[in-house]
Order: C-alpha cells, then sequence, then structure tokens
C-alpha cells in the first residue's frame, strides 16, 4: 500500500511517502501564504521522486498547523500523535520525543506500541524554538548554519537568564561588549534553549530512550546541549529529522486504510 503524509508548518510544508510501511520519497517546500498551493507542490514533487502518479497513492492524511487547509486529504491528525507515529516508525526504542522546529517545540512521552502517553507543548514561545538560534545568530552576526558547530568550541559555560527573544538580544550584546569569547556566548544560546525544552519535558517524564526530531535537530551545538541538560548518554536523531512528523501523518494514513 502507498500512503503519504503532510506536515503543513509554519515556515515550511513537507511530504513523505510510504509503501508498505518504507519511507520511498521526501519532499519539502516553504509554507508561505497559500498553505494548500504548497502542499500541492510538495506532493507533487514526492510523486515526482517516487516515480508515481496521484492515483497510486490509497489515502494522504495532513498534519501540522495548517492540517485543515489541505481540502484533497482524506484526514488528518494533531502533530503531536504524528511524531509519535512516525518517530516510532524509525526507532521502536523510543520513550521520550522532543520535537523542536522554527516556531514552537514540544515533548512527548510515548508508549512501547508507538502511541502517546502524555505531551507538553512550549506554548508558541521563540525561546523555545529555532527562530531564537535564528535572532540570536543575526545579534551575533553570524551565519545560521555555523552556530551549532562554534558552540561546540566554547571552553566556558556562561549564564544566559533571559527567557525572552527581545531581552535575550541585550544580553548577548552586553556580553559582545564585555569581551566574551563569541563560542561562550552561543554555546549559552543553546543552553538556553535546551534548557527550557528540558524543564518542559519533565514535566510529562523524561524516559529514555530519548528522540530529538525537527528542523533544529540538524544543529549539533542544540543536541549537544540538549545531551548535557537532559543528562542522558545520547539522543537519537534521525536522518532528514524535519520529516518524521510527515511520516507519521503517512502512517496513520495507512493504519486508516
Amino acid at each position: 500500500m502507498i500512503t503519504a503524509g503532510i506536515d503543513m508548518g509554519a515556515k515550511t510544508t513537507k511530504v513523505a511517502i510510504l509503501r508498505d510501511g518504507q519511507v520511498v520519497a521526501r519532499a519539502l517546500t516553504s509554507t508561505g501564504f497559500e498553505q494548500q498551493e504548497a502542499a500541492e507542490q510538495a506532493l507533487a514533487e514526492a510523486l515526482r521522486l517516487a516515480g508515481l502518479q496521484r492515483a497510486d497513492v490509497a489515502r494522504i492524511f495532513t498534519t501540522g498547523v495548517g492540517r485543515q487547509q489541505a481540502a484533497f486529504a482524506d484526514g488528518s491528525l494533531t502533530d503531536v500523535a504524528a511524531d509519535a507515529r512516525g518517530s516510532h516508525l524509525l526507532n521502536r526504542d523510543l520513550r521520550t520525543v522532543i520535537d523542536v522546529g522554527a516556531e514552537e517545540g514540544r515533548a512527548i512521552k510515548c508508549t512501547a506500541e508507538g502511541k502517546v502517553a502524555d505531551f507538553a507543548i512550549n506554548e508558541k514561545c521563540a525561546a523555545g524554538a529555532g527562530s531564537f538560534v535564528e535572532a540570536m545568530s543575526r545579534a551575533l552576526e553570524l551565519p545560521l548554519d555555523k552556530m551549532g558547530e562554534m558552540s561546540l568550541r566554547s571552553k566556558n559555560a556562561v549564564a544566559m537568564n533571559a527567557q525572552c527573544t527581545v531581552f535575550a538580544e541585550s544580553e548577548v550584546v552586553s556580553l559582545v561588549h564585555a569581551k566574551t569569547p563569541k563560542e561562550d556566548i552561543v554555546r549559552a544560546i543553546h543552553d538556553a534553549i535546551a534548557n527550557r525544552i528540558v524543564s518542559m519535558a519533565r514535566r510529562v517524564g523524561v524516559q529514555e530512550a530519548v528522540g530529538l526530531i525537527g528542523g533544529v535537530a540538524h544543529n549539533v551545538g542544540f543536541v549537544d546541549a540538549l545531551r548535557r541538560c537532559l543528562e542522558v548518554g545520547s539522543v537519537w536523531v534521525p536522518p532528514q529529522p524535519e520529516y518524521v512528523g510527515a511520516i507519521g501523518a503517512a502512517v496513520a494514513a495507512a493504519e486508516a486504510a
């Protein structure tokens, strides 16, 4: 059976196509203002990469903030449920799944069957999401893709007390004026996000194994900060972690069929 899942996020729209439980294609596009159009474009590209036609797909499910905007879909499910199903397909040992995207972070306690036992969301606060790193990269005048690697070169832990992006930018400027090495500032930025995410995760209970998904999982500095804050041996990150929600939607579509 062939199914498709579409994760309609605030910043990007992701599509995953599954054939009998195996991912055969992925595609991503900017969401923009026309959410259904973005979903159609990403789906068409994923089908092209898979060598399939639209008629070959038995069911299409959506997830994400725009999941109700794709009128052509056969069903939808919440981000949390999609994260749990997608993570379980990729790693059946996971019991805690942390998803950090551009605008939101969430922590999910999963059952052995890949269902949601409990979850918490950071209530769309930028200080606990990828947009916080983007804002700080602009304040430091550093390329965003260099931030993670730079934080790993830090020699000293520097406290960052601000819990708001605006105040954090002022704190970063103060640290720069105090001649604090940029490596230490960048580590402090990642530690600040990780502390906020971990505080949220502990409300639902952190159980190993722990997985990190979402676009921010590409940031090696944040992965390291999360591991240290959680006090665990390792944090599992799947290949192309931004597609896990879309994969979960495709899994749900197969279950419904």
